[in-house]
């Protein structure tokens, strides 16, 4: 059985194509552009590197609080009916036993307003990686490649 659920969650882009990322590590906020899936230039790497203060972590390691906080609160009804289908499996066939589903029954995570991306910091292209363009805070004075961790002035 696999118990894994996926839950597709759109996060906003600014007008430049950028989702804003925190280093799991510095706990500054940056920006990375958000290639299509078919796009060739896309770099495919199991780590990235804070363009900030050059730490590497896991691929998914960039959310920020803001953005966790909104993936678990619109996936609250999909759970919430989750819960409820493995309910009506597990008793569902067993004779002399009726289960009646609570349709009010919820987890209590409340849908949170939608985020918005706002059109921040300055675009900043590593020499080593230019295909994989960075926002930065403005007046950040050196940067970090995302995907190789090499220096370079902003």
């Amino acid at each position: 059985m696999n118990d894994e659920i996926r839950i597709p969650v759109s996060l906003p882009l600014d007008s430049d194509g950028f989702i804003r990322r925190e280093c799991p590590n510095c706990e500054r906020e940056f920006k990375w552009f958000s290639h299509e899936e078919s796009d060739t230039n896309a770099e495919v790497v199991d780590q990235y590197f804070c363009p900030l203060c050059g730490a590497d972590a896991g691929t998914d390691s960039w959310w920020t609080p803001a953005q966790l906080e909104y993936m678990n609160g619109v996936s609250g009804p999909a759970m919430d009916q989750y819960v409820q289908d493995s309910i009506d499996k597990m008793f569902k066939g067993i004779k002399g036993m009726k289960v009646k589903p609570n349709r009010s029954f919820s987890l209590g995570v409340e849908t949170p307003d939608a985020l918005t991306e706002p059109d921040d910091m300055t675009i900043v292209e590593p020499p080593c990686h230019p295909n994989e363009p960075i926002k930065v805070p403005d007046g950040t004075p050196k940067g970090y490649c995302l995907i190789c961790g090499d220096a370079f002035a902003v």
